[in-house]
This record gives C-alpha cells, structure tokens and sequence, in this order.
C-alpha cells in the first residue's frame, strides 16, 4: 500500500540550486486520501501532491526556480535589471521569496481582488505591486506587465510566465519524476488545473513518456466569471503560449460552487487546509474515481489555505457545510 512519503533530492533541482534556498523547492509529500474517497471501490485510490511544503507554500516555487535560473544563466537576469511579471498570487510571491534570497528586486502586476493575505506577503518579501483592473482579472494584469516591460526594456527582465517553456521545464524535470518515483510507477491518472498549464503540460509530458497509457485530466472553471483564483477558463482568457491543448486525455469544467464545497470538505474529513484549487481538482478526481474500478489517481494540491482566510469560503456556513 502506498503511504505519504518524499522523494531523495531531485538531480534536476539540485544542480540548479546556488543557495540553501532553492535546495528546499521540490520533493512534496504525496498523501493518500481517506475518508472523503469511503465511498469508492477500495482498489481506486486518490493521492494528492501536497505543494504547499515549497520554501513559499506553493507549488510555483517550481517554476519560479527554473524562470529565474534560466534568465541568470542566460544573462538577462542582472547588472540591477528588475524582474517583472503578472501573477494572481502564488507565482509573484515564489518569484518574490527566491529573489530576496538574491538580492534580486521584482515588480509584479496583481488583480486588485487577489486576497489581503497573498497582497500582505509580497509587501513582507519586498516585492513592488501594480494592482490592476479587478474585473479584468488576470488578462488585465498580463496586460500591464507587457506595457511596462515594451516601455522600458533595458530595465526589466520580463519573465511572461505564460511564455516562458521553464514554466513547463520545472514540472517535466521535477514534479514527474517525483510522482512516478512515489507512486512506484502505479499513478494510472494526473488531475491538474489550468492557469498557466505549465503544472499539465510539463508533468503530463514527463509521465506521458513513462507510459502513454497514464491518463491525463485537465480541469478549468465551467465559466469565464468564477471564483478559482488561479485558474483560466480557456475559451474567454488570453491562451497561454504554453499550453498545449491536445496534450489532456480529457477535460473536465468544475463549478466554483462545487470547488467551495470539496474545499470545505477537505479541511474537515482530511484534515486538509487547502486552497480553492485544490478543491476543484478534487471534485474532478472524485468525478474520474467514481467511474473506475481501479486505479491510482494523481491529484495536485497548489497551495494551502492560509492566504485565503479573508475569502468567503471561510466564512460561517450553513449548518451541514
């Protein structure tokens, strides 16, 4: 029987690691689900990648590293340039934790409705904000970082993590490796949600070359106005030039709604303090289990819930919620 458990330091972290920092990103813990999977036939079995256990409590600490080792190396990181880029939170606060390691100054273009908590930290780690257009969400915060990097190109290093292919390397040297490893080569199916897809394309690439018979599970919000702070819906959002849409096996549209309630769930039947993401991704991990007899289900978990205690989905619920 699988347990939680990590993996020994990943070859491919560890030789673009330079400071005790970075040493840290990778190897999270992958923990089999319990009580909110009674209901399923006991040979299918639901694990989640626990990515809150990265240096800044996501799992874009992955692709953060890669981003910014690629541009030192390429030498368009120094000499006092400025690392710029667009993020709802999570990606903006790994760039913000790895550079201060550095000494590395960043400017990140935020929705103004990202949460207080994720605001408060990047202020903590030094970062400069540009808040945007709430209502334009992330679209309007890409938006305004290509305006700043196309006015003042020998000032900033723009890393468009939607465009950047470390986005995806980070995942297909790291996060694939990891899971075939900890699941002892038995993972039958990757559920992963779509923001810049760089978690889907590079570990569903990665676990797709071990064996083509893994399916991969794409999963986006069912509308373009939604309540995933993260994710994209594809059909109405500026398409990443990462992705890659025939790469899923399937995709599945999850309600916010539906995410609230997994969220909830798993804070109180697993223990599980997790971010709204991670909800979503367990209603269509939950949906796929339902429809097997056996198998062994790969769900990511981004992040943790901490940065989102000023969000509704904390606020007191319904008696039963």
């Amino acid at each position: 029987m699988l347990q939680a458990t990590t993996t020994k330091t990943n070859p491919a972290l560890a030789e673009l690691a330079e400071t005790n920092l970075e040493t840290l990103v990778g190897n999270t813990p992958l923990l089999q689900l319990q009580r909110i999977t009674r209901h399923l036939p006991a040979a299918v079995r639901i694990f989640a990648k626990l990515e809150w256990h990265n240096p800044s409590g996501s799992i874009k600490d992955r692709a953060a590293l890669f981003v910014l080792r690629a541009a030192l190396q390429a030498g368009e990181l120094g000499r006092g340039r400025v690392l710029l880029d667009s993020t709802s939170g999570n990606m903006g606060i790994a760039y913000a934790t790895l550079a201060a390691a550095r000494g590395i100054a960043v400017k990140l273009c935020v929705p103004e409705n990202a949460s207080r908590e994720r605001i408060a930290v990047l202020r903590a780690l030094g970062a400069s904000l540009v808040l945007t257009d709430a209502a334009e969400g992330s679209d309007g915060a890409i938006l305004k970082a290509r305006e700043l990097a196309a006015a003042e190109p020998e000032r900033y290093f723009y890393a468009d993590q939607y465009n950047n292919p470390a986005s995806w390397h980070a995942h297909y040297h790291t996060t694939g490796p990891e899971i075939i490893a900890q699941s002892n080569g038995q993972v039958t199916h990757l559920v992963a949600g779509l923001g810049t897809a760089g978690t889907m394309v590079g570990t569903g690439r990665y676990l797709k070359q071990y064996s083509a018979d893994i399916a991969l599970v794409a999963v986006q919000p069912d509308a373009a106005f939604h309540g995933i702070e993260g994710w994209k819906h594809m059909a109405s959002s500026i398409q990443p030039g990462i992705y890659d849409a025939a790469l899923p096996d399937k995709q599945v549209a999850v309600r916010t709604e539906d995410a609230l309630l997994a969220t909830r769930r798993l804070a109180k039947e697993e223990g599980l303090f997790v971010g709204i993401s991670a909800g979503a991704a367990t209603v269509a991990a939950l949906q796929l289990a339902a429809t097997m007899q056996a198998g062994h289900i790969v769900v990511i978990f981004p992040d943790s819930g901490y940065k989102y205690l000023s969000d509704r989905m904390w606020q007191p619920q319904p008696a039963g919620l």
